[in-house]
């Protein structure tokens, strides 16, 4: 029988705040463990919860950015449930009215466009963070997150495949990123997901029992978790057995996944209305307000600078990845103001490479983008040739200097002399009269190997464009 996945992805969202969800702790990630958690985290007797008007805002500037309904009155719950890094017994959370319902992203599958719904993203505050390691067979709780606030964005059942599921995730942390609502840092957890998955007989219009892979932090580990699922889920049902509606757990050493608990249904979180916070009314003055904070988001983006600069869809898709990357490209495009494709070229390729040799981001570039606009121009107005440009562009990453510093300090500056070039060619070919003579006999694919032999005579300086004019006048002689 023929299978089919069914997959839909519960992201979390941590929101960049400076202070919790509900209270006026600091919500600073990596601070000395259960410094960060006060007495309306723990909710102690007499505490009260107050709603961060940030995180709303965030929450909207989110949903305008997926085209999604804002909801102008929603409700928060309490979410029962009893686990040591939740201290109330119970998340604030929303339930039947989210702040931000009906989305939708588009993503790209190797050339084809395919629309991802998203049901609802909802507010809530974070659960506090179990540790396992160095604690003997023992766990540790670090409350410091408990009460951090999450986006929790939720799609439809819309993805087929594991491959479908991480370009969705991917996309939506470039959107979260460029919006600045989210630090996207998933090592410390601040972007992380929740895979619901089933398979069905192709061509059912019935769902599968689902099972609920919990808090998966990286895309490489979402993808081999589902193909993971899916496959055991397969083998089950292809062996007479049943799927268990559950929640699981990855083991990114083995490769599995593994039952942690039974999946919970909303009833048995036993939602209600919190007593102790008002409903969150959101008016239009105050969508107004987020909607004119919106940047213009990446799909904008790359599609201007195909239109507006001619790059291609590679090119537009790497500089416009992230805010920092694209606002680099435009302001070493407007210093340098050389030819879109050839500032491109060189960002996309040359200093990307450094970038991830590193393991760096764009703003942690020794090579600012002005420094890369002095090379590019000199590029440009052939100081020097493009082979050169990368021993440059190396020197100025080791902090020697913007690019006309490295080219006078190391003689670099490219022949265009066409005398010079010409005395060089003379003695090339006076040094080699047994390839002259095959060249000339018709040899012609030696023509390479005498540009070769200039080029290495003159240390890489001449001209390539005038050695090439100037050596087939010369051969031809």
């Amino acid at each position: 029988m023929d299978w089919e996945p069914v997959i839909g992805l519960e992201i979390h969202t941590q929101l960049l705040t400076k202070s919790k969800a509900f209270s006026g702790a600091s919500a600073t990630y990596g601070a000395v463990p259960n410094t960060q958690a006060c007495a309306v985290d723990i909710a102690l007797p007499g505490v009260l919860p107050v709603f961060n008007r940030e995180a709303a805002r965030m929450a909207v500037k989110f949903g305008l950015a997926i085209g999604a309904h804002i909801n102008h009155h929603s409700v928060f719950a309490r979410k029962n449930y009893f686990y040591p890094d939740l201290p109330k017994g119970y998340q604030i959370s929303q339930y039947e009215i989210p702040v931000v319902a009906q989305g939708k992203v588009t993503i790209e599958i190797d050339g084809q466009e395919k629309v991802i719904g998203i049901t609802r993203a909802h507010l809530e505050e974070d659960a506090g963070k179990s540790l396992h390691e160095d604690f003997h067979g023992m766990t540790g709780i670090d409350l410091n997150r408990a009460g951090t606030p999450l986006l929790e964005i939720v799609s439809e059942p819309d993805l087929r495949s594991a491959k479908e599921a991480v370009a969705y995730m991917k996309k939506l942390h470039q959107l979260v990123v460029y919006l600045g609502i989210c630090d996207g840092n998933m090592q410390e957890g601040s972007f992380r997901c929740d895979a619901n998955v089933s398979v069905r007989p192709k061509g059912s219009e019935k769902f599968g029992t689902r099972a609920e892979i919990k808090n998966v932090n990286s895309f490489r580990f979402v993808e081999k978790a589902i193909e993971y699922e899916i496959e055991r889920q397969i083998d089950l049902l292809e062996s007479g057995k049943t799927v268990v509606q559950e929640t699981r757990l990855y083991d990114s050493d083995k490769n599995v996944t593994r039952s942690m608990r039974g999946k919970e249904e909303a009833m048995d979180y036993r939602y209600f209305p919190d007593p102790d916070l008002p409903p969150l009314v959101i008016d239009e003055p105050f969508v107004a307000d987020v909607a004119a904070t919106l940047p213009e988001l990446p799909d904008a983006k790359r599609a201007r600078f195909m239109k507006e600069f001619g790059l291609s869809p590679y090119d537009a898709g790497v500089l416009t990845s992230t805010r920092a990357m694209a606002q680099y490209y435009e302001d070493a495009l407007a210093a340098s103001k050389a030819d879109p494709k050839l500032v491109a070229n060189w960002i996309a390729s040359e200093l990307s490479g450094y970038l991830n040799r590193d393991n760096r981001d764009i703003g942690e570039s020794p090579v600012t983008a002005q420094m890369l606009a002095g090379l590019v121009a000199r590029i440009a107005d052939d100081t020097i040739s493009g082979k050169i440009a990368k021993d440059v562009l190396a020197a100025m990453w080791d902090g020697e200097g913007d690019a006309d510093a490295v080219i006078e300090k190391k003689g670099l500056k490219q022949i265009t002399d066409t005398s010079a070039i010409e005395q060089v060619i003379d003695e090339v070919m006076a040094k080699n009269p047994k390839q002259l003579e095959q060249y000339r006999a018709g040899q012609e694919k030696l023509f390479g190997y005498f540009v070769g032999q200039v080029m290495r005579a003159s240390g890489g300086k001449a001209n390539p464009a005038a050695v090439n004019e100037l050596l087939k006048k010369k051969l031809a002689g």
